[in-house]
């Protein structure tokens, strides 16, 4: 599975998102991300294959998540489902 890799300098976390190309929820914790200059990664899931959404859906089901985008995974641990600014910047900021 292809993710792209967005650089920053705050490196403190391993910063994964599961996101929708169209969703303005997504945008907005990608800018978020940006604005904390986080180093992460994304997946836009509605663009990957068959095979490939499969593989995601189990990921997120077996942390324990629902299927909502945005959804957020830091250092393979925490499992963030459309959070909030603030959510995000508490976690980021541990």
């Amino acid at each position: 599975m292809q993710t792209t890799k967005v650089e920053g300098n705050n490196r403190k976390h391993k910063v994964l998102l599961y996101a929708i190309s169209t969703c303005g929820w997504c945008r907005r914790a990608k800018n978020t991300l940006k604005e904390m200059d986080v180093e992460y990664e994304y997946i836009d899931v509605d663009i990957c294959g068959r095979e490939d959404r499969e593989t995601i859906r189990q990921d997120i089901l077996s942390r324990g998540g629902r299927l909502a985008y945005p959804t957020i995974i830091v250092d393979n641990k925490i499992l963030l489902t459309g959070p909030s600014r603030e959510e995000l910047r508490e976690v980021l900021e541990r």
